[in-house]
């Protein structure tokens, strides 16, 4: 299944997008996609009524806002430097273990709304990630069984502000928890539509120029690796997310540095999860 959500900011619905390319909405079923949905096996429930009760869900009109792909989550944990190419390009050594980062679920919003530049921001870049989302309550789990606990793969821009990010103290938290900076989606493939996550083809775009075009065999820890990695450090609830990196083309590591100014035009995509399209704004009071 292909699950998406639609309507106003933080007023969405649940909606699914079927192998035809029809939008259906199933609000009279599910209230929306968050913890409690995932923790009660709500994506076989879905499917099981959709089944019986596909054809009798009203559609969804085209020019309806995309939302983000699931309901803001407990937490968003990133991995950083998690591509060969991308430590190589940001001078930074291969990480011997995973390294982790939060950013706060308040950033979340939809692939194609605007990405809003931060006040005073002069290095906010961009970041084309594969996404996973959780499916149940992950706790020491064996690399062997991670994949039992995934629900499903999304696009995500892991938007950052580098200078927040690195001349700000350190913590990497303040350069990627902006406003707007984790547009999720369009939509949330259940894992049995990827066959293979760690071999999907990663791209993105500014004004037209495509500037990351990589695949996700470059990661250094593979999807399975980081679930059960993650899962040592701390509890992951259903509808978490696992934001795994990305490929190298970042503005930071461009010589000299690129980044967004307003008006500029950032699309991406990830093979068999779809596209987004942002325009940057400059930030208004």
């Amino acid at each position: 299944m292909k699950l998406f959500r639609f309507g106003e900011f933080e007023n969405e619905k649940p909606g699914v997008l079927t192998a035809a390319g029809k939008k259906l909405d199933v609000s009279s079923y599910v209230n929306d996609y968050d913890e409690a949905f995932f923790k009660t096996d709500g994506l076989t429930r879905l499917s099981q009524w959709l089944s019986i009760n596909q054809d009798s869900c009203p559609e969804v009109n085209e020019g309806v806002r995309i939302g983000a792909c699931i309901a803001r989550p407990s937490k968003i944990i990133c991995i950083g430097l998690n591509y060969a190419k991308h430590a190589l390009e940001t001078n930074a050594p291969i990480p011997a273990e995973p390294i982790l980062f939060f950013k706060s679920t308040t950033a979340l919003c939809g692939p194609n709304d605007n990405i809003v530049i931060p006040k005073n921001s002069i290095k906010t870049d961009w970041e084309v990630e594969l996404a996973v989302v959780i499916g149940k309550k992950a706790t020491y789990v064996d690399e062997k069984n991670a994949m039992d606990y995934v629900a499903g793969y999304a696009l995500h821009n892991d938007y950052s502000e580098r200078e927040y990010q690195l001349e700000r103290g350190g913590q990497w938290v303040k350069g990627k928890s902006c406003d707007t900076f984790a547009p999720l989606g369009p939509f949330l493939a259940t894992k049995e539509e990827v066959a293979n996550p760690n071999s999907l083809h990663l791209w993105l775009t500014i004004n037209g120029e495509k500037v990351q075009d990589s695949n996700a065999n470059d990661m250094i820890f593979k999807v399975s690796f980081l679930i059960s990695y993650v899962s040592q450090f701390m509890t992951l609830l259903p509808g978490d997310v696992i934001s795994t990196g990305t490929p190298f083309g970042v503005g930071l590591g461009f010589k000299p540095p690129r980044y967004l100014k307003p008006n500029d035009i950032i699309e991406l995509g990830i093979e068999g999860l779809g596209t987004q399209r942002q325009q940057a704004v400059a930030y208004q009071q």
